[in-house]
């Protein structure tokens, strides 16, 4: 516990010293980044020779604004409050120089600007620095990752057509399809597109997919010539079981029970059977020893009453089941590494295909990025002149969300830091790395993120530092300026029991309240039940759509009632001395689920401002459904149906009964009656005017005109603006911009960019920091991360992730695919358990960035099943963890509603302030 925080914040941004800070949520970590870069700036560094490397474009545009407004300050403060500023960041008095220097530092920025930027974006301004070096094109450019999507489709394509004719190929195919339904290829194929940065080291480690196969197979124990056919041919050998001692267990049993006499039958056939025919039923004659998918000795191989007359036959038999419960391990290692090795195969062949297209372009994706520029800066020859221009270039290295960055990524920090310690590298000014991060905060396991390789990289630099004479510290900063005692203190509970710290923290969790007199208030709802459904009257016809009951449903509801009730007016943000506003309140879950649309809807049914989900897939929504059905129909007139949708939709506007009118006894196509009866009435005369002249632009435009057209001068973008309400622009403004960037890489064709457009699951994501609206938001936890709110309600507790890889990658990067789970042997079980508990681990951490997002009041809710919730759910995690801090209890149907009338509400309360300040709290940083 730091006595002084201030002081720590002061020490980790000390330019002298080389400094790893472990900075729990809220605690300053944006402030002690920017004084370190303010500090090395007033200690004469050029802005230009400090690298900012961070983890998102978000983050790294909030540094350099903060910096930006500090030293436009400092550039026209008066004396006094420009020396109180400078005071309080270098704990000391500041000089002449001192001042001088920081009253010039805003226009020098402007000159020379600075190198605050994602890891990402700085391997790319690195390679287009050296790109012949790095041995690209000069002219590369980085695809966004729809292009990689439709890059790799085309390479699956490309494999699939080249296994017709290639043997290798079509061999691994068949290993590969043998196990595996054509509905779910496409998805192994992904997941193997997912990991091809640790599917090309592999393969490049080894030198071929063949060698990495083997590699494989050694893992599991097997010989090169171990396939499943052998294994169980040479278990099937009249030398491979004790036959005598089988042949005098069989007579034992024949004088027990019904089910030893099955089992002297089965040994019977296989002694009599010949080694083929063993081989071939082998399976059957396992089945008489074991259990559970050929995976357990059975219980009981032999009764008491037959064991009587031979004591030898219990014995026998159970060497017998130990011996065919090996094989049949080694049977599923076997199928393991044969269907392996044809995965290996195909996704050898995969990433030659996707790089031949990107290499025919001259383009890179992101990984491309980071295994470019880290091989690049750790190769040798044309390396030296690259290290020799940075060696001059950078003096200071300054990792941000240290915790979320991965091996990789750290193979590039690591190589540019590596000058600044050896004796070449020598300077005559200090040179310092600075990381900050959080163990307890990496989130992103799915990007490649580990906490381990935050703590190893710690070690190295802790080792590297002081042994070439540099100043090494770590500093753990544990004030919170962001939350109010009563979140703290519940954190600090929950994630005191093991069960709930297990993968977060391996020592105890404590946080200190900067807030300590600011009202505060921890909710934790009963969990929403499962109405008791009663079963159906008999002999009613299944005619009438009865609304089945549904949890998520009805916690929509109640959330919504419980914000509708604070936006009111009627209750007031303590801290901050205000009624709560909509902006005030963020609703935190962990997968984007049917609640989210629930809870939006509901919102907007109690007329409470929402922002809508974070993310949207862009061809689910409805605008963009209108405008991609206007667009089959100006392919495809003829379409009936599609015109359909397109009348009654806002773009053209026909109401239900102009509609039936038009279309109910017609006599031939839609298109045609409605040219035919334009006539009618002005309503089909105006939807005629416009679909024909849409007819005669579509053959002659680009789509990106077409559809600027359409929401143009017709007026579509109000039309459907004026339907849909204002969540549609994002949508309609995305459309666009894809349509725009169709035409930049393809033909420009209607046909080609819609089937471009639907092939792919584009997705429009909200940036939560640049939303002006006060509105109630509504986003993962993921894309929480990084923000914090007054108000923050977990609805999404009582479920854990399940689902496990299908692809298991030992820690030195080798690859096992068990085609499905009855094939998982003693490794791949092992490796399978390994993975499902650092998901686990994961989903823990989670729960800790969740509630750490709440300033002043968090609410804890759920829904329940059918089926108890896991012990391990959050919901239950912070049910126990409350469960020693004081609390009151109360009738909760005050708020929430006659649903869960008899339930109570637990609260752990905090005392406001006697004078609370507008503004007084919830900052994240001071």
């Amino acid at each position: 516990m730091t006595a002084n925080p201030e002081d720590a914040q002061r020490r980790a941004a000390n330019p002298k010293a080389s400094v790893w800070v472990a900075a729990s949520a809220g605690t300053g970590k944006t402030k002690v980044l920017t004084d370190r870069v303010l500090g090395l700036m007033l200690a004469g560094t050029p802005p230009r020779r400090i690298l900012c490397l961070t983890f998102t474009k978000a983050a790294a545009a909030e540094m350099a604004n903060r910096i930006a407004e500090r030293l436009g300050a400092w550039a026209s403060a008066p004396e006094e409050e420009l020396d109180e500023s400078l005071a309080g960041l270098l704990g000391r008095a500041a000089g002449e120089e001192t001042r001088a220097r920081a009253r010039g530092l805003f226009a020098r920025v402007l000159d020379s600007g600075m190198n605050i930027q994602t890891i990402h974006a700085f391997c790319q301004s690195l390679l287009g620095r050296f790109p012949l070096e790095a041995g690209l094109a000069p002219h590369f450019t980085v695809m966004d990752e729809r292009d990689a999507n439709e890059m790799l489709a085309a390479a699956k394509e490309d494999v699939l057509s080249r296994a017709r004719g290639d043997e290798a190929l079509a061999l691994a195919l068949a290993r590969v399809t043998a196990h595996i339904h054509e509905t779910a290829f496409s998805g192994l194929l992904g997941d193997l597109a997912r990991d091809r940065g640790r599917l090309g080291r592999l393969i490049m480690r080894f030198g071929s997919a063949d060698a990495a196969a083997d590699a494989s197979r050694r893992l599991l124990g097997l010989e090169a010539d171990d396939t499943p056919a052998a294994v169980i041919e040479a278990a099937s050998g009249d030398q491979a079981f004790d036959a005598p001692a089988l042949r005098a267990a069989a007579a034992a049993l024949d004088g027990g029970t019904d089910a030893d006499a099955r089992r002297a039958a089965a040994v019977c056939r296989w002694l009599a059977a010949s080694p083929g025919d063993r081989a071939e039923r082998f399976e059957i004659y396992a089945t008489a020893f074991l259990a559970n998918g050929l995976s357990t000795i059975r219980r009981t191989l032999i009764t008491k009453k037959a064991a009587k007359s031979d004591p030898d036959a219990g014995p026998a038999l159970e060497a017998e089941a130990a011996r065919l419960l090996f094989v049949a391990g080694r049977t599923r290692a076997a199928v393991t590494a044969e269907a392996t090795h044809g995965l290996l195969t195909l996704g050898e062949a995969l990433l030659a295909a996707y790089g031949r297209h990107k290499e025919s372009r001259a383009l890179l994706d992101f990984d491309d990025l980071i295994l470019k520029a880290g091989a690049f800066l750790e190769g040798q020859g044309n390396a030296t002149w690259a290290h020799y221009k940075l060696d001059g270039g950078i003096d200071h290295i300054l990792i941000d969300e240290a915790q979320d960055t991965n091996p990789e990524q750290w193979r590039v920090v690591k190589a540019l830091a590596e000058e600044f310690f050896s004796g070449e590298g020598a300077h005559e000014t200090p040179r310092t790395v600075f990381a900050v991060g959080d163990a307890k905060q990496s989130i992103f396991g799915f990007q490649g993120a580990d906490p381990a390789a935050f703590q190893d990289m710690r070690e190295l630099f802790a080792e590297r530092v002081p042994a070439a004479g540099g100043t090494w510290r770590e500093e753990d900063l544990t004030q919170s300026y962001r939350s109010t005692r009563a979140v703290l203190d519940a954190v600090d509970a929950v994630f005191a029991r093991p069960e709930a710290a297990d993968g977060v923290s391996g020592r105890p969790i404590t946080h200190e309240a900067h807030r300590r007199d600011d009202g505060g208030l921890v909710e934790l709802w009963p969990p929403v039940e499962p109405a008791p459904s009663d079963p159906p009257p008999p002999w009613k016809p299944p005619v009438e759509r009865i609304e089945a009951d549904s949890p998520p449903q009805r916690l929509a509801r109640l959330i919504s009632r419980r914000i509708q009730a604070m936006v009111s007016g009627a209750e007031t943000l303590e801290s901050k001395g205000r009624p709560i506003r909509p902006g005030d309140v963020m609703v935190l879950v962990r997968r984007r689920t049917g609640f989210v649309e629930a809870l939006v809807r509901e919102c907007k049914n109690l007329d409470v401002p929402v922002a809508g989900v974070d993310r949207m897939v862009l061809t689910e929504q409805m605008a963009v459904m209108d405008l991609v059905a206007l667009g089959r129909f100006l392919l495809l007139p003829d379409d009936d149906l599609t015109l359909a949708a397109v009348l009654k939709g806002p773009l053209i506007g026909l109401d239900e009964e102009r509609l039936f009118a038009l279309a109910h006894g017609r006599r031939g196509a839609l298109w045609r009656e409605l040219e035919d009866r334009a006539g009618d009435d002005p309503a089909f005369e105006a939807a005629r005017g416009e679909l024909s002249r849409l007819l005669d632009l579509a053959g002659a435009v680009p789509p990106f005109e077409l559809y600027s057209r359409i929401l143009g001068a017709g007026r579509g973008r109000d039309k459907l603006l004026g339907r849909l309400g204002p969540d549609a622009e994002d949508p309609i403004s995305e459309f666009l911009d894809l349509a725009l960037a169709f035409e930049r890489t393809h033909v420009p064709s209607l046909e080609g960019f819609l089937h471009w457009l639907e092939a792919g699951a584009v997705e429009v994501k909200r940036d939560p920091e640049q939303e002006t609206r006060d509105t109630v938001r509504v986003m993962t936890v993921h894309g929480a991360k990084g923000l914090q709110s007054p108000i923050v309600f977990l609805p999404d507790t009582m479920q854990v992730p399940r689902a496990g890889p299908r692809l298991l990658w030992t820690e030195d990067g080798l690859l096992l695919w068990p085609p499905a789970r009855a094939f998982h042997e003693e490794v791949a079980e092992g490796m399978r358990a390994q993975s499902d508990q650092l998901r686990d681990r994961e989903y823990r951490r989670l729960l800790y960035v969740a509630m750490t997002r709440a300033e002043d009041r968090l609410y804890v809710c759920g829904w329940r099943t059918r089926q108890s919730p896991p012990e391990g759910c959050w919901y239950n995690l912070v049910r126990d963890g409350l469960a020693d801090l004081p609390q009151t209890e109360e009738l909760a149907a005050a708020y929430l509603g006659p649903e869960i009338r008899h339930a109570r509400v637990l609260r752990l309360s905090c005392p406001q302030k006697a004078e609370a300040k507008p503004g007084g709290g919830g900052k994240a940083e001071p």
